[in-house]
């Protein structure tokens, strides 16, 4: 059941990818919602999309998706489809491809299913809770550095307090470089802002079914389908480092949330 369920997100994700590719390269609107923060006309068209295809395929579930309002009823629902249709909308505009349509369904508060479809890149990542995480059919699996000095951070710059970590390529969606950690291509992702569901509920599922470690920044495990669609920051590790990365963040994370008490 659940396999045949992924492979039915899967192709509706690849149709929402090939939407996107499709307008690509044509003359579209752009603007910001908030400062920093693009959005374009096909971020609302692969939006539209996905929430016709999604609902046919589970009538039954909630909504929750970076380009519509948000409503309370899906705190009611036992199953949500969590979407981001475009993450990474600034590589997209800029014709770079670390971009990708991201779906879940999340089922009483947990991401049962996720799927990542980058058709730039090539890649379309999924996975089912409990069966492994794969990339274009084939399995992946994080890698056992169990060394904080030396991992690879896929990011453009490290603070001098993390001189000691190593620089790897940097996808602008974060649920690409999430899924980096699920195949050994890096071995720590962290955030520490205040994220939304739809940017992570895919790529943790994938991350996590290939053995890595996913939290919020202090370590706690996610909750999704929460009032606020929100947690502080974001932890994506090797296992083997990952209490050296909260440690290494607490300071700032407590900082960023509590002010200086």
């Amino acid at each position: 059941m659940a396999d045949t369920l992924v492979d039915a997100v899967a192709a509706i994700a690849a149709e929402a990818g090939r939407l996107a590719m499709a307008r690509w390269s044509d003359d579209f609107s752009r603007w910001e919602k908030s400062p920093g923060n693009p959005v374009s006309d096909i971020d609302l068209e692969v939006d539209a999309l996905l929430r016709t295809r999604l609902f046919a395929l589970d009538p039954e579930a909630g909504w929750l998706s970076e380009e519509t309002a948000d409503n309370a009823d899906r705190l009611a629902c036992r199953r949500l489809w969590v979407v981001d249709p475009i993450d990474g909308t600034r590589d997209y505009l800029r014709g770079r491809p670390g971009w990708a349509v991201s779906i879940a369904l999340v089922d009483q508060g947990l991401p049962v299913i996720g799927v990542l479809d980058a058709p730039a890149r090539g890649e379309v990542w999924s996975a089912v809770m409990g069966a492994g995480a794969h990339r274009n059919g084939q399995p992946v699996r994080a890698g056992g550095r169990t060394q904080f000095a030396g991992a690879r951070v896929p990011n453009d710059a490290l603070p001098s307090a993390d001189s000691d970590l190593v620089l790897v390529a940097k996808p602008n969606s974060i649920a690409l470089r999430i899924a980096m950690v699920a195949a050994d291509e890096a071995d720590l992702v962290a955030t520490l802002r205040w994220g939304f569901e739809w940017d992570i509920a895919a790529a943790a599922l994938i991350a996590m079914e290939a053995g890595a470690t996913v939290t919020d920044a202090f370590g706690a495990p996610l909750a999704f389908n929460t009032p606020s669609a929100q947690a502080f920051g974001l932890l994506a590790t090797t296992p083997g480092i990952h209490g050296a990365a909260v440690a290494r963040l607490a300071d700032r994370a407590k900082i960023l949330v509590h002010g200086d008490k």
